[in-house]
């Protein structure tokens, strides 16, 4: 095959590991999101796929589009989230169902985000170096083991944490149980 006839793969930027992270509270849930297009178009998706009122995972795509104009204030994007509380994963003691976005950057400010969702709870952000990725990866699963969860106070077996590398635009999680093992290990057979 001739130079001409290959296409050229660049290796990609290597991020520095001494930068910015964000360490947040694993909320357990189901992952949930809502698309915004330029043209105002509303769509709502799980994990996997689009949802419909229709054709739902635990009502998110029902109350997003009962909560419609309020959301529209997340503008033009992807905007992803956990979808939990009653009858969702853990349940975390909740009378109601809730949605906490991922993007602490943007949404922490109450002023600015939308009054019907909350945000992940942050448990740390700063530089790498400074608090030992480890070490505070250790400190905060020992937090959440002892405290209980941040995002629902009280509620004493929170799922873990959640590890974001901004520059590097990586997640890592890390959870209390079983963190060791495979998430299909401990699927329950339909």
């Amino acid at each position: 095959m001739s130079e001409n006839n290959m296409k050229f793969v660049p290796f990609p930027k290597i991020a520095r590991l001494s930068r910015e992270i964000i360490i947040t509270e694993k909320i357990d849930g189901t992952n949930a999101s809502i698309h915004i297009s330029e043209d105002g178009q509303f769509l709502v998706g799980s994990r996997t796929r689009w949802i419909t009122p229709q054709d739902d995972n635990f009502g998110f795509a029902r109350w997003a589009n009962e909560n419609k104009s309020e959301l529209m204030k997340l503008g033009v994007g992807a905007h992803f989230g956990e979808w939990w509380g009653q009858g969702i994963q853990r349940n975390y003691s909740q009378t109601q169902k809730i949605f906490s976005l991922f993007n602490t950057s943007r949404w922490s400010d109450d002023a600015v985000r939308p009054s019907c969702c909350r945000v992940v709870p942050v448990l740390y952000s700063g530089p790498m170096e400074e608090f030992g990725v480890m070490k505070g990866v250790k400190q905060a699963i020992n937090a959440l083991r002892n405290n209980g969860s941040v995002a629902a106070p009280g509620f004493m077996k929170p799922e873990g944490i959640v590890v974001y590398h901004p520059q590097g635009n990586i997640l890592f999680k890390k959870t209390l149980e079983k963190d060791d093992e495979p998430k299909s290990k401990h699927a329950v057979a339909a």
